[in-house]
């Protein structure tokens, strides 16, 4: 298989670094979400959990679409940048990173909401009497205890963001180093009739596929949040 093109590795740059940072900022958003979320199942829980879940059944042209709209330079926030001197938010690399961290919302707080449920109120509680703080007893009782789904989330958001497209190439474009990434690279080679090209960089994405998924089947089985 011939090697990796300028522009190839370029794409694998970005893609990478969006993979990085929208998973970073969903650990840091999705893990107070989560645990407001497994508290309990009131009207109001139940209803930003049909709106983190709107991503798994809206079409992500959809997203995108909106996304264009409100980043872009007549939107509520892309107009606000430009009247501010700055410049809007659609085809940047700010820009996709807001879409990502959106559209990949549902696969950090899922495994985490599920996590944090399994292991109940319990523990946290014992830790208070014997007088941790909040912050305390999140790091010493909770992070160990539900570990693993900590692990699956930045796992499964890392690979949903390798695999965007249609968010991606709606509000993004295809600008190499800023907004082209490896799925729409594949699209951009397949668009131009160069296979071979669009063979390799489609294989690599199937085969982490395959290994993100097997990871995570991997450690579903070997971390088991205990239930109290």
């Amino acid at each position: 298989m011939p090697e990796l093109s300028p522009a190839d590795w370029q794409a694998i740059e970005v893609t990478l670094r969006l993979c990085f940072y929208t998973t970073l900022i969903l650990l840091v958003i999705a893990t107070p979400i989560a645990w407001w979320l497994s508290s309990g199942q009131s009207a109001a829980r139940i209803a930003v959990q049909a709106i983190v879940a709107l991503p798994l059944v809206l079409p992500p042209t959809v997203l995108g679409f909106y996304l264009l709209i409100v980043l872009g330079p007549r939107g509520a926030v892309g107009g606000t940048l430009e009247s501010l001197g700055l410049h809007h938010l659609a085809f940047t690399f700010e820009g996709i990173l807001i879409a990502s961290v959106l559209y990949s919302m549902p696969f950090a707080v899922q495994p985490l909401t599920e996590a944090f449920g399994n292991l109940g109120r319990r523990p946290a509680e014992v830790a208070s009497s014997l007088g941790a703080g909040l912050i305390d007893r999140f790091v010493t009782v909770t992070l160990p205890l539900t570990r693993g789904g900590f692990v699956v989330a930045a796992t499964l958001t890392f690979a949903h963001t390798l695999g965007e497209f249609g968010v991606i190439l709606m509000l993004g474009g295809s600008i190499p180093g800023e907004t082209r990434v490896l799925s729409v690279l594949i699209y951009d080679h397949a668009e131009a009739m160069n296979y071979e090209a669009a063979h390799r960089l489609s294989l690599m994405l199937l085969i982490f596929a395959f290994f993100t998924l097997f990871v995570v089947y991997g450690l579903t089985r070997r971390f088991k949040v205990a239930r109290v």
